[in-house]
């Protein structure tokens, strides 16, 4: 296992791999509210910490729902990065731009449903997701400095070489 990768997602990526669409349709179950599907408990209450606190549990069933929804391969880099790649060239992201807003700005208690339907969109966009990452940005969501969410805007926002480039040639 590389540096940086999460042994429950692991996982959770072994039984992607593995093609157990059963599992995967027990932990889908747990989408409306993550936790209460007593068919994840199987799959996901083995890899809880010792003495987990509830935040912790709700980040395990959480992922593992939305894992399990949109199981792509591949995802790199965090949820603006994803965001950024489900852009349209030459489009306008307004819509997309103000979505992204909204699940910067959730309280944790709302995060399932924002980060469902971020997931959901993202599928649709056939844009992977980064499960590690995201794994540990839910874990983090609520620090004090709010770190997880400016990496977001940061990868979301920040200029592009290509949209650079061509704003130098253009001139």
């Amino acid at each position: 296992m590389s540096e940086g990768q999460v042994p429950f997602i692991t996982y959770l990526e072994s039984l992607r791999d593995q093609e157990d669409r059963g599992a995967l349709a027990a932990l889908r179950r747990g989408l409306g509210a993550p936790g209460t599907a007593h068919s994840m408990f199987p799959y996901v209450v083995p890899w809880l910490p010792e003495g987990a606190s509830r935040q912790q549990e709700d980040a395990y069933f959480l992922v593992a729902a939305l894992f399990a929804y949109h199981p792509a391969p591949g995802g790199t880099g965090n949820m603006g990065d994803h965001f950024a790649r489900a852009r349209t060239p030459d489009g306008d992201d307004t819509a997309i731009e103000r979505r992204f807003t909204a699940l910067l700005a959730a309280h944790r208690e709302d995060l399932p449903v924002f980060l469902r339907q971020a997931v959901g969109f993202l599928r649709s966009k056939e844009v992977p997701v980064n499960w590690h990452t995201l794994f540990r940005d839910i874990r983090y969501w609520d620090h004090p400095s709010g770190y997880v969410q400016r990496n977001w805007a940061r990868a979301f926002w920040q200029r592009r070489p290509e949209a650079a480039e061509q704003e130098t040639q253009a001139e």
